[in-house]
């Protein structure tokens, strides 16, 4: 995994960087969107559409941002709430759509405008 998406986009959700990937490896919580480790080649074209610099180079994230680096993959490996099972490998996000949920690290966050 190269690239995650860290708390910055809590509850902002812009959907730039879901426009801009070439792979559709970006899914969509419902406070938050997730980059499929498996999926994304790296290519690195959603970074500079992000209106809260909430993507990163997994080594750049910033200080006290860390947990969502293993969340980012925690999205697609653990059952999401009200789902028997994990996401898995879904193979791009325009055919999946929004989950309308999210990992229990976003989701206990309290709401913001940018919960970063």
């Amino acid at each position: 995994m190269a690239y995650v998406i860290h708390g910055a986009c809590i509850d902002v959700l812009d959907r730039s960087c879901v426009e801009v990937c070439p792979v559709d490896c970006i899914y969509e919580g419902s406070r938050k969107a997730y980059i499929h480790p498996d999926e994304c080649v790296d290519c690195g074209a959603c970074e500079p559409v992000c209106p809260v610099t909430a993507i990163k180079y997994r080594d750049d994230i910033p200080e006290g941002q860390a947990d969502f680096v293993d969340d980012n993959a925690r999205f697609f490996l653990e059952p999401l709430p009200g789902r028997d099972e994990p996401l898995g490998h879904p193979g791009g996000s325009a055919d999946l759509g929004p989950t309308g949920v999210d990992t229990a690290l976003v989701s206990r966050r309290p709401a913001s405008s940018g919960g970063g």
